[in-house]
């Protein structure tokens, strides 16, 4: 971690960063944001030199375009935290979102950039702006500028505050100094340790093509009944192929239909049928690590999103509710005057 930045400087960023944001915070009496914002600035600004004190000699000194996206990030995230109305506070979200894909492109990591894009700024915000219009009432032509409580005053922004940056240290230190005891996806532990998972993908680009190959015998050096041979492990059944040695395992199928698992050898595939795509990529790696080993979190966070849906819908519908009631009762108020009207015989002929 000291090789990145002083473990002082940080922490002392992060404590400064912390008070800025709860000064920022939206509050009843203003005038004091503009002072949370400079000292999130000062925090931030502190933080790079830091790191490019440290930097500097190596010639290690991030790319210019570096800090012109994490300020962006920075700033546009401390707004959507900090601005009173939810509707701004989606779209600042939005230009954070499109920062940090930013980042992710300068890490050549650019299937997070593309899926942050996709998903957050091009699915999950328009929807979640939608429901904000939706549960959100029109003001009326009195008080457009009247906010409601809610919005107008943060709640508990010094917890907030104190919890959201103690977070932010503690995946700092681990992202510096790096966490060996976790345990290392199966999907990823070897090159070939993402294609094993993926028999299918092994039958179409290799044993398919080996099967118009003939042996020395003039036979097929894989017949039309052999399928690739798995094995059980810890993360279900993987496919036995070698990708350094270019080895693949195979199995004859019997009459029966069931492979006979005792039967399994090795085939060798030649150099030119060997594919250069073959091997497992990282964006397949982690669908697989999502989906095999982390389904109930995708699960989780699918009920999270269907019951903001859900309660966006109710508060609207109340909203509705109480519009229709104003209006009844508006209705029944403007018969009963007409009714005492022509009743006093005010009405003319």
């Amino acid at each position: 971690m000291e090789q990145v930045v002083s473990p002082l400087i940080l922490y002392a960023a992060t404590g400064v960063g912390a008070l800025g944001v709860m000064l920022a915070m939206p509050k009843r009496r203003g005038g004091i944001a503009a002072i949370g914002g400079l000292l999130v600035a000062v925090a931030f600004g502190g933080l790079l030199l830091g790191m490019l004190a440290l930097a500097g000699p190596v010639g290690e000194a991030p790319n210019l375009f570096f800090y012109v996206f994490a300020g962006l990030a920075i700033a546009s995230g401390l707004r959507m935290i900090t601005h009173p109305r939810p509707v701004y506070a989606a779209l600042y979200f939005i230009l954070t979102i499109l920062s940090s894909s930013g980042l992710y492109v300068l890490l050549s990591a650019e299937f997070m950039a593309f899926a942050l894009v996709i998903i957050y700024a091009g699915a999950i915000l328009i929807t979640y702006l939608f429901v904000i219009m939706l549960a959100t009432q029109a003001p009326s032509e009195e008080d457009e500028e009247r906010l409601s409580d809610y919005d107008a005053v943060a709640n508990e922004p010094v917890m907030a505050s104190i919890v959201g940056f103690a977070m932010l240290a503690l995946l700092s230190t681990m992202l510096f100094t790096g966490a060996p005891d976790l345990e290392r996806s199966p999907y990823l532990e070897t090159p070939g340790a993402t294609l094993a998972s993926q028999p299918v993908k092994i039958e179409r680009m290799l044993l398919d093509p080996l099967r118009e190959v003939e042996g020395p015998d003039g036979s097929p050096i894989v017949g039309e009944d052999d399928e690739i041979a798995t094995r059980e492990t810890g993360a279900g059944r993987r496919a036995i192929v070698d990708v350094e040695a270019r080895l693949v395992g195979v199995s004859p199928r019997g009459d029966d239909g069931v492979v006979d698992a005792s039967a399994v050898r090795m085939v060798s595939v030649p150099d030119e049928l060997w594919p250069d795509d073959v091997q497992g990529t990282n964006v397949e790696g982690l669908g697989l690590n999502l989906l095999g080993q982390h389904p109930m979190t995708i699960e989780i966070a699918g009920v999270i999103l269907l019951m903001a849906m859900l309660g966006a819908t109710v508060l609207a519908r109340k909203q509705v509710d109480i519009e229709e009631a104003l209006k009844a009762r508006q209705a029944r108020r403007l018969a009963g005057d007409a009714y005492s009207t022509v009743s006093s015989g005010e009405v003319e002929p």
